[in-house]
């Protein structure tokens, strides 16, 4: 159990490394180990510390963040191609986040807003779903589908109604952009809190795995169960939308992809979506960076061209 989560913290660092190391101007090993120990030169500690590392880091958080939600999602909806998007979470951010930048404010408060758009949409979803009743996982599913599309309809609205100065930003936001991220502590003790709240559920997760009805069987208390992961998976989606805007297609690859090469043990799935889904985020964004350098792409981009052949190949051999 221990080997595979060593194996992925070894792939982690190494393309942190690689990160650190390569763009518009590359940072041989030489001078990246000297600004390590505290030397080197002014230039590369500023172009190191002050701005590759945080945005490495930021990447590696919201990667995880999206890869766990995925993993959670997946139970919850019992679905192993469900998203953390799927329940119209990112079209509620980019409302707030967009409504923001028309006001004029500055990043704190358009982060701010991202998170507070997505909660809104979460609870909204949840109060469609739960309507007079309980809610099932395929009503779930298809409330954040309707809500998810309406959020795109808004959203719509608002580019054509935009100035043409400001929607260069709002694109590159709704594509997903980690050079957004000013600071990367919140998303990363976020990851860290979820992993730690989430791996003593791991049995009960693989038996609720299984359906609710085996589960309720099993003696697993369902509906506070499914609360949970809907919650967390809910603040995880947020957090990362918040950091670096919609970033496709790691929640639903990286679990999916997981679950084929170790199994379905949540015990392993949820820490090793987590080194993951950050190890392909920030392999994507040192792609994005350094691909037609020194002009960058949305890191949005570079999952969506990966995550999109991924995804046909995963539901071509789930059909047969």
């Amino acid at each position: 159990m221990i080997r595979p989560l060593l194996g992925l913290g070894a792939v982690a660092l190494l393309a942190m490394l690689l990160a650190l190391a390569l763009g518009s101007v590359n940072i041989p090993p030489l001078e990246l180990w000297q600004v390590m120990r505290g030397e080197g030169s002014v230039l590369s500690r500023t172009l190191l510390i002050d701005l590759r590392l945080p945005r490495t880091l930021a990447a590696f958080a919201t990667g995880g963040l999206l890869a766990v939600a995925g993993a959670l999602m997946q139970i919850l909806l019992r679905n192993p191609l469900a998203d953390p998007y799927v329940l119209g979470l990112s079209g509620g951010a980019a409302v707030g986040a967009l409504l923001a930048m028309l006001a004029g404010l500055g990043t704190l408060l358009i982060s701010g807003s991202a998170f507070t758009g997505a909660m809104l949409a979460t609870l909204l979803v949840f109060g469609l779903a739960h309507g007079t009743g309980s809610w099932t996982s395929s009503r779930l599913l298809l409330t954040g589908v309707v809500v998810a599309a309406g959020w795109g309809a808004v959203i719509t609205l608002m580019l054509a109604l935009t100035p043409s100065y400001k929607l260069p930003g709002m694109l590159y936001w709704l594509m997903g952009d980690v050079s957004y991220a000013r600071t990367p502590w919140l998303a990363l003790g976020v990851l860290v809190l979820a992993v730690v709240v989430i791996l003593p559920l791991a049995r009960n997760l693989n038996v609720l795995a299984r359906g609710p009805m085996q589960a309720a069987a099993l003696g697993v208390s369902v509906r506070p169960l499914e609360w949970t992961i809907y919650l967390l998976a809910s603040v995880l989606t947020a957090t990362a939308v918040t950091t670096a805007g919609s970033v496709g297609f790691v929640g639903l690859i990286v679990p999916h992809m997981l679950r084929l090469v170790l199994g379905n043990d949540q015990r392993i799935i949820l820490p090793a979506s987590a080194l993951a889904g950050g190890t392909l985020l920030v392999l994507a964004d040192t792609l994005a960076r350094t691909v037609i350098a020194p002009e960058q792409l949305p890191v949005g981009v570079i999952t969506a061209l990966l995550g999109v052949p991924t995804f046909l190949y995963l539901l071509h051999r789930s059909r047969g």
